[in-house]
């Protein structure tokens, strides 16, 4: 188990890590910053730098964590990339069953593939399901969410890079928000933060609001008009 700083999750398990950039918001992916230092460290899961790679040791892991973990998967990667199996996605999922007692955060841009082998995947309550959506060309996303069959489903808008109005909020539990942060950091402007809080609000969603972002993002921190936003779905278990 990794213990992680992201702040709407307590874990994370990659046994994909790797991917490749599909849409604006992976431009300046924290991830691939983050993999090529840990190939330069010399770590075992990232000789291969960024490129896609599947990690059968470490399907097991969550098993062996016996004290109940909120667990973000894959957060190193995307479980739907085209380079991961039907197969291999089946086992992820048949993990997450089997570790009852934890709640499981999938989170993917590539929804339409999400939506495709949702149908072969058994989607037990403990496992939530989330796309990501940076500006408003990507709302489709959200209609493919919606059409899989998970308890907790969940919009990550983030690195928020433009306006998102009118969301299809029906049947979505949660909503996050938050600026880029790192070099060469895009800025987020207020007026989009507001209007997808009012949206929520409205549609009775919970709102999350992670960060402004840019270079220093503690120091532009967490509030909103003063206010801290960190709602969260209730956890959901499986059954033992």
């Amino acid at each position: 188990m990794a213990s992680s700083r992201i702040e709407w999750t307590e874990s994370t398990w990659n046994p994909v890590t790797g991917c490749t950039k599909i849409s604006p918001g992976c431009d300046h992916c924290y991830a691939e910053r983050m993999a090529m230092r840990l190939q330069a460290m010399g770590q075992p899961n990232y000789v291969d730098g960024f490129m896609p790679r599947m990690h059968p040791h470490v399907l097991d892991y969550p098993l062996h964590w016996k004290k109940s973990q909120v667990i973000f998967v894959n957060s190193m990667s995307d479980t739907f990339h085209s380079s991961v199996p039907d197969v291999f996605i089946q086992q992820i999922f048949s993990v997450m069953e089997e570790a009852h007692w934890h709640s499981f955060q999938v989170l993917t841009k590539r929804s339409r593939r999400a939506m495709t082998v949702a149908k072969e995947l058994t989607w037990s309550p403990n496992i939530w399901m989330g796309v990501t959506i940076e500006n408003k060309d990507y709302k489709s996303r959200i209609d493919h969410l919606l059409e899989i069959p998970a308890a907790v489903r969940f919009l990550s808008l983030e690195p928020l890079l433009g306006p998102v109005p009118k969301m299809n909020l029906k049947g979505i539990d949660w909503v996050i928000v938050g600026g880029e942060s790192g070099p060469g950091s895009r800025p987020m402007e207020k007026a989009w933060v507001f209007d997808i809080r009012d949206q929520c609000h409205e549609a009775g969603v919970k709102f999350f609001f992670k960060q402004w972002g840019g270079v220093n993002k503690k120091k532009a921190g967490r509030l909103l008009d003063g206010v801290l936003y960190d709602d969260m779905p209730e956890q959901q278990h499986a059954a033992g």
